[in-house]
């Protein structure tokens, strides 16, 4: 694919966040010092920060030009990106997403506009490079950035660009984003999933760069890393609800996990109750071992119980959706932490 010079295009990046003080000046001075000639408008769309996010970007305002601080009542990321799109999406061309607890290429925003202008797509969407510090989220990385974890997801184990149904939203044509009504705010998880699926079905493309990325940093202990699970099993459910469709091959097996486990309770009764559920965890162990092993990755077993801890909660919130228990509710996703 030949490049064609980028035109005059003029892009609104919006950053949803809640009390990100310590990275924030640093990700709004990296997208400055990117810019060049490039015509943006940067909103940071804050959700109520106590930890003086918000003075930060003000305090900035004089070294950054194009800077705007938006109040996000709401505090959904959701609710964020609608919002700067209806204050400030007029007359723009495109929409770009930025995480404020993630890491970017420096050239990561010229690369989607030149992908969006090469193959004419109405959305680019991106691979997560998953990287951990402490010795739990390394294993989590691990295990994110591995089939065990991720179930050959695409926007997670990296592709060549291709077309796709769903990715790692970065950059969206405003005009189809309006024209689908942006991200449904019913939505705490999975709304990036749920608004590729209104695309596909207005006709919008969706492109999937190799040319890029994002660095993802995972949850570091493992109740958040449930938490953050039981919210995206409960989303998928709703998604699939919403749209009466069927959940792909990776993502259905996850969901036996929960009612094996149940099963293995039977084993009281006669043994073999438990052979479902002692397999997955096998099977978890075993790919955690060959990890180990055949990728001389230390981190390969731990990774295993990450991953266990992934499936069993994805599997628990699907259900816990499905069947309309309002009493195991999580608490909605505010504007940390977005990846789907």
């Amino acid at each position: 694919m030949i490049s064609r010079p980028l035109p005059d295009m003029k892009t609104l990046i919006v950053i949803p966040c809640l009390n990100e003080a310590a990275n924030i000046a640093r990700l709004l001075r990296q997208l400055t010092d990117s810019r060049g000639n490039m015509n943006f408008l940067i909103v940071v769309a804050d959700g109520g920060s106590t930890d003086g996010t918000r003075e930060i970007v003000s305090g900035l305002k004089g070294e950054i030009p194009d800077l705007v601080l938006l109040d996000n009542p709401k505090r959904l990321q959701s609710a964020a990106v609608n919002l700067a799109v209806e204050r400030y999406g007029e007359g723009r061309d495109y929409l770009i997403r930025i995480d404020a607890h993630g890491d970017y290429p420096a050239d990561f925003c010229q690369v989607l506009l030149q992908e969006a202008v090469d193959t004419g797509a109405d959305s680019i969407v991106v691979a997560m490079d998953t990287i951990g510090f402490g010795t739990f989220q390394k294993a989590t990385a691990v295990a994110q950035n591995s089939k065990l974890g991720n179930g050959g997801s695409k926007h997670r184990s990296g592709a060549a660009g291709q077309w796709v149904d769903h990715g790692h939203h970065a950059l969206m044509r405003i005009a189809a984003f309006r024209t689908v009504a942006g991200y449904d705010e019913s939505f705490s998880h999975n709304e990036d999933a749920e608004l590729d699926f209104r695309l596909r079905k207005a006709g919008f493309r969706i492109w999937m760069t190799g040319k890029t990325h994002m660095i993802y940093y995972p949850r570091s202990s493992a109740g958040k890393l449930f938490r953050q699970y039981l919210g995206y099993g409960r989303g998928r459910a709703r998604n699939l609800i919403k749209h009466r469709s069927v959940p792909k091959l990776r993502q259905a097996l996850p969901l036996a996990v929960v009612p094996i486990a149940i099963g293995a309770c039977l084993a009281v009764l006669h043994w073999s109750a438990a052979i479902p559920f002692l397999l997955w965890a096998a099977a978890c162990l075993g790919y955690g071992i060959w990890i180990a092993i055949g990728q001389r990755n230390a981190y390969g077993p731990l990774a295993a119980i990450s991953a266990m801890i992934m499936h069993f909660a994805w599997s628990a919130g699907f259900w816990l959706e499905l069947l309309r228990i309002p009493s195991l509710r999580i608490p909605s996703r505010r504007t940390t932490g977005w990846a789907s």
